[in-house]
């Protein structure tokens, strides 16, 4: 579900924001301290918490954005619909929203997270390094919600059947970003199935912990 777009919005670019800082990792996947986001990309870039959302609409497609040619790693590509990285002490749940907001202008009002132990590691033809654990989420939409995206990181949009993402990645992989190609074959191509099985999931441990 979503909800209108708040103004709280940032004006300048969301990636240059002083308090975006990262949240370091060890190999297990544990906290071991933080790091200024734009400082932490890389050659040589350490594990670090992320996230992707993926937005899913009633007829089952997907919001797909095409990276700003300003963007330091996999400019101009496709990818999924939102990324980012929570701060420290924010949880993913919140991160996801506020990131939301800040690239589209749309405020979310829940989200599933579908896949919550991808992680990889990808080389850009600069030689930068994405180096993440990333849990994937997929929140729920209306038909053709109203989005502002924000310049300096969506380029451009689209919506496209989840069953087409998933053929495309499969024959023209490099049109897309190395993690929205992993995601949705980890995903396969009825994402609809997927984020109904992982609220389903969701709310049955909830209730066997109540």
């Amino acid at each position: 579900m979503t909800a209108p777009a708040r103004p709280d919005r940032l004006a300048d670019d969301p990636a240059d924001d002083p308090a975006d800082d990262v949240v370091l990792l060890d190999d297990e996947g544990r906290p071991t301290g933080s790091a200024p986001r734009l400082e932490v990309h890389t050659t040589d870039t350490p594990l670090h918490l992320a996230f992707s959302v993926h937005l899913l609409d009633p007829d089952g497609r997907t919001l797909l954005t095409r990276r700003a040619l300003g963007k330091q790693a996999w400019p101009g590509v496709w990818t999924n619909s939102c990324c980012g990285h929570p701060r420290p002490g924010e949880p993913v749940a919140d991160a996801v929203r506020r990131r939301t907001r800040e690239e589209l202008g749309l405020a979310l009002t829940g989200v599933d997270v579908v896949l919550p132990d991808f992680r990889y590691r990808a080389v850009d033809a600069s030689g930068v390094v994405e180096h993440e654990v990333c849990p994937v989420h997929v929140a729920r939409v209306e038909r053709d919600p109203v989005l502002d995206p924000h310049p300096g990181e969506v380029a451009e949009h689209a919506w496209v059947p989840w069953a087409d993402v998933h053929g495309a990645v499969t024959r023209t992989p490099a049109v897309f970003s190395p993690w929205l190609v992993l995601q949705a074959r980890a995903l396969g191509p009825d994402l609809t199935a997927r984020a109904t099985t992982a609220r389903t999931t969701a709310h049955t441990d909830t209730r066997s912990r109540a």
